[in-house]
């Protein structure tokens, strides 16, 4: 691959520094935390490159030592970060959360990323060009939630046009980002100018079966409904594949959303069939699931190649557990099939 070819998936969002406890509890209990980083879009980036494709995140961070943690921690994963800017008047985003599953109550998260560096982005401080220089440009809503400008840069880059990349969008509806209560409908409409299209049932416009959610979504070419442990839904034109997703021993439901956006798309870019786009989505995701951090390793291509092409019955039963994606089977546990 030389500097001339484009990127594989360029994904534009922010983010942040993320201090994981030392121990479960509440936050005013929790004596120390441990640094982390992360960020839907830039999740997606690294899994990418980690799986060996062609990755450039965008972004903007503050100048400060937080700046320089995510910049060098996102790199370090393979991924181009030449086009992330530095903003001297504003801080790079944190947060913190508690060893609880953030899918639940049973959690705690404090945000400390308003009036961040990356809620400043527009259209008039973006490299455009920069951010369409890939086969895929990936964006997820809570950018367009982040400010008015973010909002305005992320309807620029799904605006139809001559020599736009494929859009993947990931809706990622979180309520508590918006300024006011038209987060919905504004995630609605910029899901119809996308390409390919993640939602989770839960936040699907308040439509519970995949089908009615592509009847009220049916500008993109291809929609991806999320089903949570039940499996997902992928929509190619108007037709429709199933895949249930594999039993997991979760460790910790954080960033296993941006896994199965990675994990499709690195099977979309390989041209693979709906059901194994699927596959390994899942795949992704529970690797993602048995790790307590939001990012994790994907599982080696020949080895989530093999787990992809064993029969239905075969998947059915599968059963992944920390370390799943290289550990040595123990005495007395089921062997992961293989076909």
């Amino acid at each position: 691959m030389t500097d001339h070819e484009p990127f594989d998936v360029v994904a534009l969002g922010e983010s942040m520094v993320t201090f994981l406890p030392s121990r479960p509890g509440r936050l005013a209990d929790v004596p120390a935390f441990a640094r982390g980083i992360g960020g839907a879009e830039s999740n997606v980036a690294c899994a990418l490159a980690a799986a060996g494709h062609r990755a450039r995140w965008v972004s903007r961070v503050g100048a400060d030592g937080f700046g320089d943690h995510l910049v060098a921690a996102v790199a370090a994963y393979g991924v181009d970060v030449s086009s992330v800017a530095r903003d001297p008047a504003r801080p790079t985003g944190v947060y913190f959360r508690t060893a609880g599953d953030r899918a639940t109550d049973a959690h705690e998260v404090a945000y400390y990323r308003a009036g961040s560096a990356a809620s400043a982005m527009a259209p008039g401080n973006v490299d455009l060009a920069a951010v369409r220089a890939g086969r895929v440009l990936h964006l997820s809503g809570i950018t367009a939630a982040l400010s008015d400008g973010c909002l305005e840069l992320v309807r620029e880059l799904t605006r139809p046009g001559r020599g736009r990349p494929l859009v993947s969008f990931d809706v990622n509806h979180r309520p508590g980002l918006w300024r006011d209560g038209d987060g919905a409908a504004v995630l609605r409409d910029l899901a119809r100018r996308a390409d390919l299209v993640f939602v989770g049932a839960d936040e699907a416009w308040g439509y519970d079966d995949p089908r009615a959610v592509r009847a009220a979504l049916p500008e993109p070419e291809v929609l991806v409904v999320k089903q949570g442990p039940a499996g997902a839904t992928a929509f190619h034109g108007a037709d429709a594949t199933f895949v249930p997703a594999p039993a997991v021993d979760v460790v910790a439901a954080v960033g296993a959303g941006d896994a199965f956006a990675a994990g499709f798309l690195s099977a979309t870019l390989r041209g693979l069939p709906p059901r194994d786009r699927l596959r390994h989505g899942h795949l992704w995701a529970a690797a993602a699931l048995t790790v307590p951090g939001d990012l994790a390793a994907p599982p080696a291509r020949d080895h989530a190649d093999r787990l992809c092409a064993v029969d239905d019955a075969t998947w059915g039963r599968l059963r992944l557990a920390p370390g799943w994606t290289g550990r040595v089977r123990q005495p007395g546990e089921e062997e992961v099939p293989t076909p």
